[in-house]
């Protein structure tokens, strides 16, 4: 049995290397595209303004010290030795982190603890340490200012426009830039000509994204690694070739005699070198595509030191050939390999792209299952990695703005400003998320987060003042943007959450309910009807409309009530939470459906089966256990108890909010024949189901103010109409449909 145990063992560890390091290999073809091409534009943006004043090998050397500094400390340090480490059960970027705060510090706005997740919140129980003093000051500060928590949501969001925008800039300046290199061989090419070759790579660029992470990861590995062979190969030529006295850069002391010569000159070149590490913030985004080991392997083992050889090389080049300094990549690149080099490099540009695009897509999946943007199509291309999405509208908005930006603008250096700009925000909001992780959900002293904070924000911030000072030539254009993206996701947040709070309220008892069932002639007709609502207990306001309008509804009842947590998964044993609504004679039931903002929901025919199976098993379990078992039920609070019915009051948390509790009984039904409500289960489930939901139009009061009018009734309204239906992304079938019109004034 040892011996079975020892081989079973070793090879579930053969396993996981295996796995381990094809998602590595992946990887290359997915994450690190962006990051890996760089170094074709670093130098020329670099010295693309006055530091091409500065032409000594001291600048030269200085300017590498840096880039390499700045990838030992962001990319090396920062993300694969901290940042990957607070992924949320395997998701990384932006909201993933807001979602560790949400879940575990009880600092979102999204969805505030409530019960229906409380046994998903205890998974983490294990996990939680004990308070510290400054994790309790945060907190007390963040509970006693409801504001703060406001505007960290609008961190978060700036952080998530901004990798929208890098969506769109990327593929404009990595293809770009490579195409122009045909320039340096071809010297009298009109511009037009490289811009429309870009245009044509990015549009099929984007038409290969249907197929998927999983097949394009392992399409485009090999020009990756490919990529990273000649870049490092031609980096050690040049320096045997050109200058071994290069590698004395790597010292820090060449940094402080750059910004000695160069002062002022020398601030404004960050913005240049900043887009060394174009692309890190990927390795976080695209983490729920792979894993935390895969991505560190691929980046300690072949991409830091590839590209550590590559700009050392053209450093080395650079210092014999100070001329060159504009197009000073290619130029490095030796006569004999020059064509086949510049291939690879078109072609590694476009993969550069793929980086952030599937960032894009997962980052923008998390949003739209927060509540944070319109509704769109997810479709999940892998059975195996769950985190691997396509997303046709979004995927088609992005082609369109990146011909914009290239065919507007066609200048490299505008284009690298406005990079720069947008990859050094994004980095410093997951910056500031990080202190807040360090401190409120590791437990770690506050010494640590500031010492964190400290030494990554402090670079980032040097980066970030030299980009902004170049708003005014290019840097506009992400800021445009991200603003654009920014008032879209917060406006649909607010008007989701206002949506929401008028159903709460307005919520109609189950005692009105059954007052009108004698006075306006209610029937019950054969079949299931599914109600959609928002709300956790009573009836919607759409429903009552519905009753009082047509009187009569299915004979069984089912209100469906979709939650999507802060948390990126729930498993199949806790997706449904089923419960009664009256007696048992109603045939009245309510299920709560809770999903991760990763998780890949069904299509119709296989939830609905799922829904009726789970309510099956619930009343057959109240019959396997008889009057042994309580069974959670809501009743009218004025109906008069019966003597078979003994009860005791609980409370239950309405819409994640403490306020507007519910009085919930638990009831033993006594003389509740289950086996008869089985039977009726399923002739109304031959019988066929019938979908209802409400097509709402949301307005604002006549006494709001002008800036809520503009909000609710115009962007709300406009994005309302022209997102994909409720209908649509769930899926339901409109032969089966009935659709509720309401007027809404929130």
């Amino acid at each position: 049995m040892e011996l079975e145990s020892g081989s079973t063992n070793r090879q579930s560890r053969l396993k996981l290397y295996k796995s381990t390091l094809i998602l590595a290999y992946q990887s290359f073809g997915v994450v690190y595209g962006d990051l890996s091409t760089s170094p074709i534009y670093v130098y020329t943006s670099t010295f693309s303004g006055r530091l091409r004043l500065h032409e000594d090998d001291d600048e030269i050397l200085g300017v590498l010290s840096l880039v390499f500094w700045t990838l030992t400390l962001i990319p090396l340090c920062k993300y694969i030795v901290f940042v990957l480490g607070a992924d949320d059960n395997g998701e990384g970027g932006t909201f993933a982190l807001y979602s560790l705060l949400c879940r575990r510090a009880k600092l979102g706005l999204l969805h505030p603890s409530h019960s229906t997740d409380d046994d998903i919140s205890s998974q983490d129980s294990c996990q939680l340490i004990k308070e510290t003093r400054a994790s309790s000051l945060l907190k007390e500060f963040f509970d006693k200012h409801h504001s703060s928590r406001v505007v960290l949501l609008l961190i978060v969001i700036l952080g998530t426009s901004m990798v929208i925008a890098d969506g769109i800039l990327t593929p404009s300046m990595s293809v770009l830039s490579a195409v122009y290199g045909i320039k340096t061989k071809a010297g009298g090419l009109h511009d037009s000509y490289a811009v429309l070759i870009t245009c044509l790579i990015l549009v099929g660029l984007f038409a290969l994204q249907h197929i998927g992470t999983h097949r394009v990861g392992f399409l485009f590995a090999p020009i990756i690694l490919l990529w990273l062979l000649s870049i490092s190969g031609v980096g050690i030529y040049n320096i045997i070739q050109w200058n071994p006295r290069v590698v004395s850069a790597l010292s820090p002391y060449y940094v402080y005699k750059l910004f000695k010569l160069t002062g002022k000159d020398g601030w404004t070149s960050l913005g240049g070198i900043v887009l060394c590490i174009t692309g890190a913030e990927a390795m976080f985004a695209d983490l729920g595509h792979f894993s935390q080991l895969s991505i560190r392997i691929a980046f300690t083992a072949i991409i830091y030191p590839s590209l550590i050889l590559a700009y050392m090389g053209e450093a080395a080049y650079l210092s014999k050939h100070k001329e060159d300094l504009q197009r000073s990549f290619y130029r490095a690149i030796p006569e004999v390999v020059f064509w086949p080099v510049f291939i690879i490099a078109t072609l590694a540009t476009v993969v550069a792209s793929q980086a952030v695009i599937s960032a894009t897509f997962s980052i923008i999946s998390q949003c739209w299952a927060l509540k944070c943007f319109p509704r769109v199509k997810i479709i999940h291309t892998s059975n195996q990695m769950h985190g691997q999405i396509y997303i046709p509208e979004v995927n088609w908005m992005l082609m369109v703005f990146c011909l914009l930006v290239v065919i507007g603008f066609r200048d490299t250096d505008m284009i690298a400003n406005a990079y720069g700009l947008t990859v050094v925000i994004v980095m410093f909001v997951t910056t500031c998320l990080m202190f807040l992780v360090i401190v409120m959900v590791w437990k770690r002293n506050i010494l640590a987060a500031f010492i964190f904070v400290t030494v990554f924000g402090f670079v980032e911030l040097l980066y970030l003042s030299s980009c902004l000072a170049k708003v005014a030539k290019g840097g506009w254009i992400p800021l445009i943007f991200s603003l654009i993206a920014l008032s879209v996701m917060y406006i649909w947040h607010y008007g989701t959450l206002q949506k929401q709070s008028f159903e709460s309220h307005n919520r109609t008892s189950l005692d009105m309910l059954l007052s009108l069932g004698p006075n306006v002639g209610i029937n019950r007709v054969r079949g299931i009807g599914l109600i959609y609502t928002n709300v956790l207990s009573g009836i919607p306001p759409m429903f009552s409309h519905f009753v009082t309008s047509f009187p009569a509804f299915h004979q069984v009842l089912i209100f469906v009530t979709f939650q999507f947590l802060t948390t990126p998964r729930v498993s199949a044993n806790q997706r449904f939470i089923v419960s009664r609504i009256g007696p048992a004679e109603f045939r009245l039931y309510r299920c709560i459906v809770r999903f991760g903002y990763k998780d890949a929901r069904k299509d119709s025919y296989a939830f609905e089966t799922d829904l009726i199976e789970t309510v099956r098993v619930f009343l057959q379990h109240e019959s396997d256990d008889g009057d042994a078992r309580d069974s959670v039920s809501e009743m009218p609070v004025n109906q008069h108890e019966s003597d078979c019915l003994r009860d005791d009051v609980s409370m239950r948390a309405e819409n994640g909010s403490g306020a507007g509790l519910t009085r919930c009984k638990r009831v033993r039904f006594c003389g509740v024949d289950n086996s008869k409500e089985l039977e009726d289960l399923e002739d109304a489930r031959e019988a066929g189901l019938a979908y209802m939901m409400g097509n709402t139009c949301v307005l604002a009061r006549e006494t709001s103010s002008v800036v809520k009018k503009f909000a609710i009734n115009i962007v709300y309204g406009f994005l309302r109409r022209n997102c994909r239906s409720p209908s649509t992304a769930l899926g339901v079938p409109h032969t089966s449909l009935i659709e509720v019109g309401m007027a809404y004034r929130v």
